[in-house]
């Protein structure tokens, strides 16, 4: 697009380039695989929408109910242990490397797919299973491990983060499998149905958070023990639910399964060589687990709560966009066509883009109100606000970084490049624990966000430094006049909502009103963004975007 600029600098050719679209026909993607990504990501975002409102709702009753505590502590380092496995056999490495090899397998067929399938969910149940195990009988170990002395000193603190841990250990093992579910679908071009999938899992977490609290008190058990029962039960049927899906394409069948096959034997390998990558990630986390736990009674709970606001965004639209850029640049390259594969990658990469820099812009203007309005309630004061508010505008530098991450860090399973993940993402720890070692101490617990920032952005970088070099790019791959037009109106629409939000006071006790100003605001600043987007002449995102729910609706 850059390259056509350049010789028709003037306006008007612009907009033939844009009318004509033939600007995305420059990077290689056909029309009709621009519109199915487009289509695709949007169906996901929609589900995945529905899934993070209702995950929002839970936080929100949970910080009602509980606030940040030692105990809402206790519950997050223990749902915490399955979580990061969950990371490791569920997400990430395991559907990096799943997802090219099963749409290879399709290729020869349905019934080689199914096979396929059916060998790999056994072998993974098992695999987690050995792990949910040693979690059970081990918790004690591995909570003493996890924390600081100052966390571990209280009895009552240690004790309720054991017995939750041994609760939730087996939502391992149902993740991991409705995860392995959620990526064939995803092959099948499936993306509403199965994204909805976790928002089962959101409901009964809800349901148990109402239903249970007094029924536990009455057998002298505390109301947070509700918690580990909504996690153990939703991640199962967030499983359960994906089955009828397979059914309906005729893949729920048994027979011929082969347990060390190639493909499988494969999948394995790769997984292996990409765990290395998450597990240093997991790793990262760790340490910062550790490091919030010798800082003050609540900060895990505190960047928890800031982490789950800012990974709203990041869940809706990276993780949407990110899983259909798997599917469609996997199919792609695969097929050989290698042109239209960089067409999906660019696509993706500005897709992120547009959604998520605003999205940065809007919440570092509003971080206090998305803080106050979502939690401030009950047992969440606010001294909690102020504690949240700060972790989120750490956490919010990394924003736009934790989307790409979801596009770049597949894309080079699917180049048969697994290592260079793992390298990245190992080499991006290591600076992350020196930094926050470095600096927990003097800033506290905040600097932990910070540091997580600082090395999604450092593996971002270096990511696209080697697809550049691996894929043959050019720089206007990665800085095309639209690119800075983002940049641009998401600054404007920075200053847009702050402005609007100034003719507002802060009532501190009244959610209402907070509410009706950070609205107004925010549709202020979305508004900027529209315009200026409009006024530097590349309305045609906005103009898809529109035109795909005016059509669905």
């Amino acid at each position: 697009m850059a390259a056509r600029l350049v010789n028709n600098p003037s306006l008007g050719n612009y907009w033939k380039l844009v009318k004509s679209d033939r600007v995305v026909q420059n990077i290689g993607m056909t029309r009709e695989h621009r519109k199915n990504f487009l289509l695709s990501s949007i169906k996901m975002a929609i589900a995945t929408l529905s899934s993070r409102v209702l995950g929002f709702a839970r936080e929100i009753l949970m910080a009602k109910l509980f606030g940040a505590s030692g105990l809402t502590d206790a519950y997050q380092i223990a749902f915490r242990i399955p979580n990061m496995l969950r990371d490791l056999f569920a997400e990430g490495s395991f559907s990096s490397a799943f997802v090219p090899i099963f749409t290879s397998a399709k290729k020869d067929g349905d019934e080689h797919a199914r096979k396929l399938l059916w060998s790999m969910a056994i072998v993974l149940f098992a695999i987690t299973s050995i792990f949910c195990l040693l979690i059970f009988i081990f918790a004690p170990q591995i909570i003493q491990i996890l924390t600081n002395e100052l966390f571990t000193s209280d009895v009552n603190r240690l004790e309720m983060s054991v017995l939750l841990t041994r609760m939730m250990s087996p939502f391992l093992a149902f993740v991991s499998v409705a995860a392995l579910f959620m990526g064939v679908l995803n092959t099948y071009k499936m993306f509403f149905a199965p994204a909805m999938a976790p928002a089962v899992f959101n409901i009964i977490m809800i349901a148990s958070m109402i239903t249970l609290p007094k029924f536990l008190e009455a057998r002298n058990l505390h109301p947070i023990v509700s918690l580990g029962v909504g996690v153990l039960v939703g991640g199962f049927l967030q499983m359960l639910i994906q089955v009828p899906m397979l059914l309906s394409k005729g893949l729920v069948k048994l027979d011929g399964i082969e347990l060390f096959s190639s493909d499988v034997k494969e999948i394995l390998k790769r997984m292996s060589i990409g765990t290395i990558g998450v597990a240093a990630t997991q790793i990262n986390l760790l340490v910062s687990t550790f490091l919030a736990t010798g800082t003050v009674v609540g900060a895990v709970s505190w960047l928890q709560y800031a982490f789950r606001l800012f990974q709203f965004p990041v869940g809706i639209l990276g993780v949407s966009i990110g899983n259909s850029n798997l599917v469609y640049f996997s199919e792609l390259w695969r097929g050989g066509k290698e042109e239209e594969a960089k067409g999906a990658l660019q696509t993706s990469y500005i897709t992120s883009l547009f959604v998520l820099m605003p999205a940065m812009a809007l919440m570092f203007a509003l971080a206090q109100d998305c803080v106050a309005i979502s939690f401030q309630r009950g047992a969440f004061g606010l001294d909690d606000t102020k504690m949240v508010t700060e972790a989120l505008y750490a956490y919010l530098f990394g924003l736009p970084f934790y989307g790409l991450y979801k596009v770049f860090s597949p894309s080079f399973y699917t180049l048969d490049k697994p290592k260079i993940p793992v390298i990245i993402s190992s080499i991006a720890v290591g600076i992350n624990i020196i930094f926050c070692f470095s600096l927990v101490d003097t800033y506290g617990f905040k600097i932990l966000a910070m540091g997580t920032s600082i090395s999604m952005i450092f593996i971002i970088l270096v990511q696209s430094i080697l697809l550049f070099k691996l894929l043959d790019l050019k720089l206007q791959f990665f800085f095309p006049l639209r690119f800075f037009k983002i940049g641009l109106s998401s600054l404007l629409a920075f200053y847009a909502t702050q402005y609007v939000r100034g003719y507002f006071p802060n009532n501190i006790f009244s959610t209402l009103d907070n509410l009706a100003a950070f609205v107004i605001a925010a549709c202020a600043g979305a508004i900027a963004y529209i315009i200026a987007l409009s006024v530097l002449g590349d309305y045609v995102l906005i103009q898809r975007f529109l035109n795909k729910i005016i059509r669905r609706n």
